[in-house]
């Protein structure tokens, strides 16, 4: 088999932020769970959720209610999620807020096999420090940032081998560094997935080059997940979905709504990605003992 389907959910908040984390949990975990039988009933293989699937994106304030929000890996998100991927034979990519064994907490997607099996997690990598500045319509002594909810990431850049197809995630502000998106390539990937929570500004232009681009650079599929809507009472900003699926040619092969709740569609041939590869060869002419100085 060398042509997968795979699914992208981009999903607006369910429930109030007023209301508690496990009620917003819930909420969205229910809607979720609704999307991945209606991505089985359209034949979905492969499917992934936007970043913080089951929350709001908090970050913009340091109320600590939202750490309650992090849970375990084995907790109430991941427990729901694993027989479902088992009953329809699909891999999902839940982007969860985790409380590690250590108490560390991390912004990270966890990858559930076809038969349920957790088979690994990527942490985010890149934390951004934005948001202290920009977040106006947060008072300032109630302004957090990423960097107050999430420690930086250490998984580095695991490709993980699902029943389908080879699979690498990156998150979010992460796709502002190529670097990873090069290293997930040389670590074999065919398809790798950007969960998000990206708003109206400056982001906007760059949403629609920066994954094409690393899909061309690198000779796989990308698909680029971003939620929907305006999340009071923070307010920081329009989430414009236009989630989208884009070939190792830079072509898109769907994209959604910038406005509505979506399942994105797409059929990717992993053979198209080889012949890009094959095409270019710029994995062949890299010159790495030119790039020492990169890492000094």
């Amino acid at each position: 088999m060398t042509t997968v389907r795979v699914g992208l959910v981009q999903m607006a908040l369910k429930a109030p932020t007023s209301a508690p984390v496990a009620a917003i949990r819930d909420a969205m975990l229910a809607a979720h769970v609704a999307k991945v039988d209606e991505a089985a009933a359209k034949g979905v293989q492969v499917i992934c959720f936007q970043e913080v699937f089951n929350q709001p994106y908090f970050c913009p304030v340091n109320d600590p209610k939202w750490f309650g929000a992090a849970e375990p890996l084995d907790g109430p998100t991941i427990s729901t999620l694993q027989p479902l991927a088992q009953k329809h034979r699909m891999v999902i990519v839940a982007p969860i807020y985790e409380l590690a064994k250590d108490g560390t907490r991390y912004n990270t997607a966890v990858v559930i096999d076809a038969d349920g099996q957790v088979i690994g997690t990527y942490q985010k990598t890149h934390i951004p420090g934005i948001g202290r500045n920009l977040h106006d319509t947060v008072a300032e002594s109630e302004r957090g940032g990423e960097t107050h909810w999430f420690a930086a990431g250490t998984s580095g850049w695991p490709v993980f081998q699902t029943r389908y197809l080879k699979l690498g995630v990156y998150i979010c502000y992460d796709r502002h560094f190529p670097e990873g998106f090069r290293a997930l390539g040389l670590n074999g990937a065919e398809y790798v997935v950007n969960p998000s929570a990206t708003w109206e500004g400056l982001s906007r232009h760059l949403w629609q080059i920066e994954q094409p681009a690393a899909a061309v650079a690198n000779g796989y599929f990308v698909g680029a997940i971003n939620r929907v809507g305006n999340e009071a009472p923070w307010n920081i900003g329009r989430f414009y979905g236009s989630s989208y699926v884009v070939d190792p040619r830079g072509q898109l092969l769907a994209q959604g709504p910038d406005d509505r709740d979506a399942l994105v569609l797409a059929d990717i041939d992993l053979e198209v990605a080889r012949a890009a590869r094959d095409t270019w060869r710029f994995y062949e002419h890299r010159r790495p003992e030119a790039y020492a100085s990169l890492t000094r």
